[in-house]
């Protein structure tokens, strides 16, 4: 068994996942890429991330590599994975962006069988006819095709491209520690408003207008998050009354759905890049369905004068997708701290 490590230019690499990953990938090395060869060992198929862990030999000695993949939603919907996919005694050749710590730890970005039998990671493209809905009610993908541009580090990397930082939000930045208990991943503390719309890339964002004139749930698999729009012309709450996932008031303006999100908890880290947000983080939503009801327009301006310096502005095409059930995410602790490799 060999080890190298190679820097490599990720946008090289044909079968990078990066452009679409909505997993963590805080504390990765998106500059370098190191090769494995070796044989697995265990097959952790566990939300938020499936592992593999493999050993390969260095200078003689065995070394044990965690390689963190996508949630099995991602993998189950996109590329036909299972339990079974891989089993200890399987011989794999794999390439990952490796944590910053330098530990044997690292994000997937290629990876193969040794007989040279290619093993899909990246999510496919959805070739199901378009579907009409009669109404915002139902299961919502984004339409990769028009997202937008990508960037390396997915998730991580989209808010490290979007976010203008204010000097509160750069010093909070830089002093963050994503492969410590810093990070609320660690503890299975998701991301609230707007994560679920950028989460769409890979995961399903459901309306649920069963009882719309007083609200609407909005459901996401990414940690099972659930929000309600309060419909009834209510207002936010006094400023000090603050949720997890914000206070979330809407209306119809013509057509299109219009949810504001005040109220919101601090939390360290709502974007997986150390800025935190503030109780006076905003978020507007628009959402408006178009080409013949089969897709629907959606944007968000998100806004926190402590932490960021101008509002950030992002929309995107999601495609009205009845054929995908809800996959739910339920957290495990043991496999989210093996993100962060605690301890370390």
């Amino acid at each position: 068994m060999k080890f190298v490590l190679l820097t490599i230019v990720l946008n090289i690499l044909s079968f990078s996942q990066t452009s679409f990953a909505h997993h963590s990938d805080a504390g990765m090395d998106e500059s370098s890429v190191v090769t494995l060869e070796g044989k697995v060992t265990e097959f952790v198929w566990r939300q938020p991330h499936v592992y593999l862990v493999v050993e390969v030999m260095e200078n003689g000695e065995p070394v044990v590599w965690d390689v963190q993949f996508a949630g099995i939603n991602s993998l189950t919907r996109n590329s036909g994975w299972n339990s079974e996919t891989f089993r200890p005694g399987d011989e794999v050749f794999v390439r990952v962006n490796p944590a910053i710590n330098g530990k044997p730890y690292g994000k997937i970005s290629t990876i193969e069988r040794l007989d040279g039998t290619p093993v899909a990671i990246a999510p496919g493209e959805t070739t199901s006819s378009r579907v009409p809905a009669d109404s915002f009610d139902g299961n919502w993908i984004a339409d990769r095709t028009r997202v937008g541009p990508s960037y390396p580090g997915g998730f991580d990397g989209f808010f490290h491209a979007q976010l203008v930082l204010t000097e509160a939000g750069i010093a909070a930045r830089d002093a963050y520690d994503p492969l410590s208990a810093e990070n609320p991943e660690s503890s299975c503390l998701g991301r609230p408003t707007p994560s679920a719309f950028v989460s769409t890339t890979g995961y399903l964002m459901q309306f649920d207008l069963s009882d719309a004139e007083d609200s609407i749930i909005i459901n996401s698999e990414w940690y099972n998050e659930q929000r309600t729009v309060y419909m009834d012309g209510r207002e936010h709450p006094d400023s000090s009354i603050t949720f997890v996932t914000g206070h979330s008031i809407g209306h119809w303006d013509q057509g299109t759905l219009v949810i504001d999100t005040r109220n919101f908890d601090d939390h360290r880290s709502p974007y997986q890049i150390g800025v935190p947000s503030s109780s006076q983080k905003h978020v507007v939503e628009r959402y408006q369905l178009i080409e013949d009801d089969t897709a629907m327009s959606a944007e968000f301006i998100l806004e926190d004068p402590e932490f960021l310096a101008e509002p950030m502005h992002h929309s995107r095409v999601l495609l009205h997708s009845p054929h995908m059930n809800m996959l739910g995410t339920d957290c495990d602790l043991e496999s989210t701290t093996r993100l962060l490799n605690l301890g370390s």
